[in-house]
């Protein structure tokens, strides 16, 4: 069964039982495999099978349940390479759902002040032995009324899809608490209103809560649209993200130049860019030398020289010279594209914590009525006169107070706030789940070239005639990717050295390759691919081992069975992986590093950096080996890598960590993509996920905390003690204060810096 992954906006949440809600109506679709909803992020993840269910089809059993399904505009298929759901990045068109959003926070706006104005005037209302100079009108049960039912059934509106709910599917959420115990209170101070001998008769006195009723509904409302405000600096990070993009490129048509809007270039048009413009899309450098200023996708603050060759990433500030380059990813397939698409993504996913809190909401709502119902009860039955007033007030307040928006928010929230300001730093995180496991780390390994060295070796050796050992090794390497291999060629090109075209070429994984040349068998490798092809020593091993005593890579070339030569090749360490190594083993972590070279170069690199743990000479079935040797030992382990070679591992690791200068492969099968290349950033993730997880758990902790602390004080449980109620209007108050201080706590995080402890409020 063909299954395809889409991404869309919800609309009409507000605690954890909706999201559960709205899962449950998708999974009962027939094809849909999996619905994960994501209460922060306002968006729903749906796995389904297109063969047998329509977006329409989903958007109805959302819309049965009382929420609103955005099927308009979703996402692409969340793929590698999809295109991005923002019409920003280089689609003309605007985000709908945005639009939608903006209209409905200025609806909710508008409620809120409406209601703020009539409850005011209620409440001056209610209570006219304070405000005795005051109409006496205002005081009359009637005139309530009219002020009180623009509040409960407008300004509350959106309350009642809770009780459609309740009678449709037999399901209870948020809106069904606030629903339900406002009702009563309104229904109550109805029935003293047009029939107060009902309560007269009996020997009570027909009491008003039109105050209560209304207050409610506007401090319920108004907690809502605060919190979506403070929700809304929560996605700052996606905003600035497609706030980038270049609007319009100077491409360069027959020597001369015309602009265009940026969503008409395509792959191979030539671009200016002068000093102080950004780069339009993602290319490579064809004439011109200039510093680049790549801080804000990549979080390096130093600008990064580039010249002839070099590729460049779109967005990025050219600061000095004037470049033209050669478009090579335009539209969905930029850097910055990618990058919005992988923080939308996270944003949208789970944590693996957030499943207490899914679990717990799902059956919430049920003990919540459960307790309301017993209050009732225990009230009406047992409590001073008037019982039935006491019982009405404390069920409200418990059906008020229980409220469990905090609770789905308290990870949701941590995550979008923590992925966007991992965006800033350039650590790309794939999803929440590696959000989470990369603080559970207890050991991390590297590669070497590309992740602890630069990657860009050069030749600075050769033994054995250079002109032809360097002829035939780069003839052999002329059409491979790896560094080492581009290094010869460059040499060899540095020397103007004709070369020819190898027949027959293979790629041995690890090892070096093999090809025809001029008609002859030759192998550029390293000592293991000449002993498993039969090519005899004869004391090479003695000669390269003072280049490799340097740290300098030595390769091997072989024609026609015998050697007649070898290449040494340095490659220099990055000047920040010795910080990186040092910070990693400050915080508990086994440092492990593998490489394919010689145990005499893996020495040297580690000895450098201060890795004392290293694997040489091993292929990349062996890195996974170590993989799974280290995790058999109880390690939950992390590996950096930036090849296709260490893709493998990368997958097999509990986290993979992509260096983003590397290959398209790599960063596929890592879950964290580090944009700068620099192992500080692979050190700045891992304290990123514990500051973020350490966040949510307080969110969550205060979550659990409020309700389990206020549901009992609300049932009355504190009144034979010391006489304590807690009025339905404080219970209101609490409620709101409860969700939004959660999202502060969250905010806190965009303050947070790699190295030391989120700030205090």
């Amino acid at each position: 069964m063909a299954s395809t992954t889409r991404t869309y906006p919800v609309r009409g949440m507000h605690c954890a039982s909706c999201v559960r809600t709205i899962e449950t109506a998708l999974g009962k679709v027939p094809g849909v495999t999996k619905a994960s909803v994501n209460l922060a992020a306002e968006k729903a993840q749906v796995t389904f099978d297109a063969a047998h269910t329509s977006p329409a089809q989903l958007a109805k059993a959302t819309e049965d349940v009382g929420y609103h399904l955005d099927v308009t505009e979703p996402s692409a298929p969340d793929t590698p390479h999809a295109a991005p759901s923002h019409p920003a990045m280089g689609e003309p068109g605007h985000d709908h759902a945005a639009m939608l959003r903006e209209m409905e926070g200025k609806d909710m706006q508008r409620k809120v002040w409406t209601g703020i104005v009539l409850s005011a005037v209620i409440v001056l209302g209610s209570y006219p032995q304070f405000f005795p100079f005051l109409p006496a009108a205002l005081a009359d049960g009637y005139v309530l009324l009219l002020l009180t039912l623009p509040v409960q059934f407008w300004v509350g509106s959106s309350f009642y899809a809770g009780l459609k709910l309740l009678v449709k599917h037999r399901q209870a959420d948020m809106n069904t608490l606030v629903a339900v115990g406002t009702l009563a209170a309104f229904g109550y101070s109805l029935a003293a209103t047009v029939a107060p001998q009902w309560f007269t008769s009996g020997g009570l006195k027909a009491e008003l809560y039109y105050d209560t009723s209304a207050v409610i509904v506007t401090l319920v409302l108004l907690g809502r649209y605060l919190e979506a405000k403070a929700r809304k600096k929560a996605n700052e990070a996606i905003r600035k993200l497609l706030g980038l993009q270049v609007k319009i490129a100077h491409r360069v048509v027959d020597g001369r130049e015309e602009d265009v809007p940026i969503d008409a270039v395509r792959v191979g048009d030539l671009l200016r860019v002068r000093p102080g413009e950004k780069i339009p899309v993602d290319g490579i450098v064809t004439e011109g030398a200039s510093s680049l200023d790549e801080s804000l996708v990549t979080g390096e603050s130093l600008p990064v020289d580039k010249a002839v060759g070099d590729r460049v990433i779109g967005t990025t500030v050219n600061q000095t010279g004037t470049l033209v380059l050669k478009a090579d990813k335009v539209g969905a397939d930029t850097v910055l594209s990618q990058i919005v698409r992988m923080v939308e993504q996270a944003q949208a996913s789970k944590a693996p914590i957030q499943r207490l809190a899914d679990a717990v909401s799902a059956i919430f709502v049920p003990i919540v009525f459960g307790i309301a119902a017993l209050t009732f009860l225990v009230w009406f039955f047992f409590g001073p006169q008037p019982a039935l007033t006491f019982a009405l007030l404390n069920t409200v307040g418990v059906l008020i107070i229980a409220c469990p928006c905090a609770m789905g928010l308290a990870t949701p929230i941590a995550v979008i706030v923590g992925t966007g300001k991992g965006a800033q730093m350039g650590v790309l995180i794939k999803d929440a789940a590696a959000l989470e496991g990369a603080r559970k780390l207890t050991a991390v390994a590297f590669d070497k070239t590309g992740t602890i060295t630069t990657g860009k070796p050069v030749v600075t050796d050769v033994i054995g005639q250079r002109a032809e050992v360097l002829r035939i090794a780069g003839s052999a390497e002329r059409h491979s990717e790896h560094p080492l291999a581009r290094a010869i060629v460059v040499a060899a090109e540095a020397d103007k050295i004709a070369l020819a075209e190898p027949a027959d070429f293979a790629a041995v994984t690890g090892a070096g390759v093999r090809a025809t040349i001029d008609g002859a068998s030759v192998l550029v490798g390293t000592r293991k691919l000449m002993r498993d092809n039969g090519v005899r020593d004869a004391g090479w091993d003695e000669k390269l081992a003072a280049f490799e005593a340097q740290g300098k890579t030595s390769i091997l070339v072989a024609r026609g069975g015998e050697v007649i030569g070898a290449v040494a090749i340095a490659d220099t360490v990055k000047e920040t992986s010795r910080e990186a190594v040092a910070r990693l083993k400050a915080m508990g972590l086994r440092v492990i590093m593998l490489t394919g070279d010689h145990e005499r170069v893996a020495a040297h690199i580690a000895g450098q950096v201060g890795i004392t743990e290293f694997r040489a000479q091993v292929l990349p079935e062996d890195k996974v080996g170590v993989i799974k040797e280290l995790q058999a030992q109880g390690l939950r382990v992390g590996m950096a890598g930036d090849g296709i070679n260490d893709a493998p591992a990368l997958a097999q690791a509990d986290v993979g960590f992509a260096m983003g200068t590397g290959t398209d492969v790599a960063m596929d099968a890592g879950d964290v993509t580090l944009m700068r290349g620099d192992l500080r950033a692979l050190a700045d993730a891992i304290d990123l996920s514990r500051a973020t997880i350490r966040n949510a758990k307080q969110n969550l902790l205060w979550a659990f905390g409020y309700n389990v602390v206020l549901i009992p004080i609300a049932a009355g449980v504190l009144y034979p003690v010391n006489g304590m109620l807690l009025n339905p209007i404080l219970a209101g108050a609490a409620m709101a204060f409860s969700s939004l201080s959660v999202v502060l706590n969250a905010l806190r995080l965009k303050r947070w810096h790699p190295g030391r402890r989120q700030p205090r409020s």
